[in-house]
């Protein structure tokens, strides 16, 4: 058990709200970042105190600094960072080849899923790091499958975002290694959530199901239990490491 703080973006739907459950669940001080539906974060926060969790929800578009500088002084007020999720993240169209991408829907792909991020990792090192008088923490990034299978005429902007994600990971994972923060990612598969539906392909998920060794698609709670894992002691000797849960894709 910890009273320590986990911020976690994009907190309020999908593996985010499991996320941010099973945190809770664990002893942790959820910040729940949400983008736009204040409702359905307000929801996340209750169902955390309805079982006796502590829990505050906190607009953030990740694709804004000021917003992310608000959502960590927000977290500042509640308690001590000890972990952070890096959740938050967006697709463009389905179905859309890179000859026919406009550098608007590149420029947004990254500004969310890579640049936002980044700022995130980098106040969570400002309040994590022992050189900076920290206690140490963990950070989790979540990546895709897609960053391995490339995602070719179905959205590579995004598989390359993902990419990024995976290479920033490491590298990061390696710079704070002796600073007490470990760094890991989460690479999920093909999972049931409304993501799909934000590329106009609701069914997506379970229409592929069949390309997955597992033949299904996954839960967001999969994922949250991985998520948990790796920020608990349990992982302590894990860093710079990106763990695929997608049923073997």
């Amino acid at each position: 058990m910890t009273d320590k703080v986990v911020v976690i973006t994009g907190g309020s739907r999908g593996i985010g709200r499991a996320t941010a459950l099973a945190a809770a669940a664990r002893g942790y001080r959820v910040v729940v970042g949400y983008a736009s539906n204040q409702a359905a974060a307000k929801e996340v926060v209750a169902a955390i105190e309805a079982r006796n969790g502590k829990a505050i929800a906190v607009k953030c578009d990740v694709g804004s600094e000021q917003d992310i500088l608000a959502l960590f002084k927000a977290a500042d007020g509640f308690g001590t960072l000890g972990a952070l999720v890096n959740n938050a993240g967006i697709v463009g169209k389905s179905g859309v080849r890179v000859d026919e991408m406009s550098a608007e829907r590149i420029q947004q792909m990254m500004a969310v899923n890579v640049t936002g991020s980044i700022l995130c990792a980098r106040e969570a090192v400002k309040r994590m790091s022992t050189r900076h008088g920290g206690q140490g923490g963990v950070i989790v990034n979540l990546s895709s499958v897609a960053a391995k299978l490339g995602a070719p005429n179905t959205y590579v902007d995004y598989a390359a975002s993902k990419g990024a994600i995976d290479s920033f990971t490491i590298g990061l994972g390696y710079e704070v290694a002796n600073e007490g923060i470990r760094v890991a990612g989460i690479r999920p598969g093909l999972i049931d959530t409304d993501i799909h539906a934000a590329g106009g392909e609701p069914d997506r998920a379970h229409r592929l199901a069949h390309m997955v060794p597992m033949k299904r698609v996954g839960t967001a709670d999969e994922i949250a239990n991985a998520i948990v894992w790796l920020i608990s002691d349990e992982a302590s000797y894990v860093t710079s490491a990106i763990l695929d849960v997608s049923g073997g894709r």
